[in-house]
């Protein structure tokens, strides 16, 4: 009889034993639930190294050959410790843009080699650094220890087929500037490309809403040719009322545009700018309130509006349309699609 106390291998002591006590192979594996290939291979083992045998050994050995250049695995680390909020797919879009090329897949592989695979084992490494050579933080990294650990907003699947199609207007309160009050930021989002624009005001009212259409959002699409079709909002009276009495559903019906509101209690139908919201509180209000102190409106839409301009044309997006390529990129190969569909209704 043989005797183990290892849970790993009990089953299959079991099964020798019980072939023993029955006298019948082909009983205790039916008993046991396991075919006789498999009873034969347990004894073998057994009876040329004992029960330890019975413990099974990873076949699988490391393929060095296939794993990355050192150089090219340091440069992941790296980026690891200096954007550790960033993902391994938007890892991976990044440094191609330094000209280093490895997978998102790479990425990951090489994370779980120096055990950085998550947010918070990366966030532990970039504290460990601090701690040892006391360096001086980057305001990204200063925006991921600070940021939440959990998403906790939901996002609904959004009908979108290409740019223009269905752009998503939200209201975000900055907060309140000493000397000049309460801030509201008018908050666009295109839902394909993911183009967004933002506009701070002291109110928030139907012209403001209006006037953030007007100056930014439509010149825009107006200068690359494309229409804005709808706009999607939640039930503020910022953007809804009497049509013939609210300034920003006439502005809507001057310009052609549909408006479509959110479902009445369900904010995470404008979900696009609830999760654009906490990117530009990551890292832009979060990281700038640190770095300067605001006097006027007019320094931090400056500000503002630089910031924007990167996080359309440099800043690489993992959305479902971008996959990894900027905003502008999207818009731009989202405009043949549009060409062509429209070519298809003439």
């Amino acid at each position: 009889m043989l005797h183990t106390n290892n849970p790993i291998i009990k089953h299959k002591a079991g099964l020798l034993n019980l072939a023993e006590e029955l006298g019948n192979v082909s009983k205790a594996c039916k008993v046991m639930g396991v075919s006789r290939d498999t009873f034969y291979r347990y004894q073998e083992l057994v009876q040329d190294g004992g029960i330890d045998a019975l413990i099974e050994k990873t076949r699988r050995t490391p393929n060095l050959k296939n794993r990355v250049d050192d150089a090219t695995e340091q440069s992941v680390i790296k980026y690891a410790i200096d954007f550790p909020a960033h993902g391994q797919h938007r890892t991976s879009n990044e440094l191609r843009k330094l000209g280093v090329f490895v997978s998102g897949s790479g990425v990951r592989s090489i994370w779980l080699r120096h055990n950085l695979e998550n947010f918070k084992k990366r966030l532990k490494a970039l504290e460990e650094k601090v701690a040892n050579e006391g360096i001086i933080l980057s305001d990204a990294q200063v925006a991921a220890l600070e940021k939440k650990k959990h998403d906790d907003e939901a996002c609904g699947e959004i009908e979108t087929q290409h740019p223009g199609y269905l752009g998503s207007q939200d209201t975000f309160y900055v907060g309140n500037l000493k000397g000049v009050g309460r801030i509201y930021q008018q908050t666009f989002v295109d839902t394909y490309s993911k183009i967004a624009f933002a506009k701070l005001y002291t109110t928030k009212t139907p012209i403001t809403a209006a006037d953030m259409l007007n100056d930014k959002v439509l010149p825009y699409f107006e200068h690359y040719e494309l229409p804005m079709l709808r706009i999607l909002t939640d039930r503020g009276t910022e953007y809804c009322g009497r049509v013939e009495q609210h300034d920003y559903q006439l502005y809507l019906a001057i310009n052609d545009i549909d408006h479509t509101k959110t479902k009445a209690m369900s904010p995470q139908t404008n979900g696009i700018c609830e999760r654009f919201h906490k990117t530009i509180l990551n890292e832009f209000y979060q990281v700038t309130f640190r770095k300067k102190l605001y006097d006027s409106l007019e320094v931090l839409q400056k500000d503002l509006d630089e910031w924007i301009n990167y996080y359309n044309n440099n800043r690489t997006h993992q959305g479902k349309m971008c996959c990894g390529r900027t905003p502008l990129e999207t818009l731009l190969d989202g405009k043949q699609i549009w060409a062509e569909k429209n070519l298809a209704q003439i």
